[in-house]
């Protein structure tokens, strides 16, 4: 068995595009953690289940495997990247749209479309800044510190040491977060 960890990511993609099986493995375990990263993010922000955003985020990653274009000018990450953001901000929107009665509107996830759309990432970009300016606002220092932590992708262990704070502190903080985000979100609407 042939070892792909140091294989660079576009030769994986092609691996990958030929039908080797275990390039694909290798690559969206080499990318599993910028989806959890968007998918923290994206759930932290719209406060919604974080599982679901993975599964459309690797769903995302996936897709950006087969799609992949070296001759487009981009790196394969920031493709990923790209990919990973929309689905999850599709799959949302999709899901939290509303009907005139006010009404929620489930859509399968499946019929979304996978293209990348620049406009989009952009306004992401400017949706991120927007949300830190706010969580600074509303959340303590050590909340902030936290949160900005964790939507980095770090373990409730490394936050701990980080901080130098207990996990139990850890997880008091990211909760008081959530209940003080859900108040100032839901005072928007």
């Amino acid at each position: 068995m042939q070892d792909y960890r140091n294989e660079p990511d576009e030769a994986l993609v092609e691996r990958a595009k030929g039908g080797d099986a275990r390039a694909v493995e290798v690559l969206m375990d080499r990318y599993k953690n910028l989806v959890l990263r968007c998918a923290r993010k994206s759930a932290f922000h719209l406060l919604a289940e974080t599982d679901d955003l993975v599964q459309e985020g690797m769903i995302g990653l996936y897709a950006a495997i087969g799609s992949f274009d070296p001759n487009a000018g981009c790196k394969f990450k920031t493709f990923v990247y790209t990919c990973v953001t929309r689905k999850i901000y599709s799959y949302l929107r999709f899901v939290n749209r509303r009907e005139p009665s006010g009404e929620r509107t489930e859509i399968d996830p499946e019929s979304l479309a996978e293209g990348v759309n620049p406009e989009e990432v952009l306004l992401l970009d400017e949706s991120e800044g927007e949300f830190r300016r706010r969580l600074s606002r509303e959340l303590s220092d050590f909340e902030f510190r936290v949160v900005t932590m964790y939507l980095e992708g770090l373990s409730y262990a490394s936050i701990s040491e980080e901080t130098g704070r207990g996990i139990k502190s850890i997880d008091n903080a990211l909760s008081r977060a959530k209940k003080k985000l859900q108040k100032a979100f839901s005072a928007d609407v």
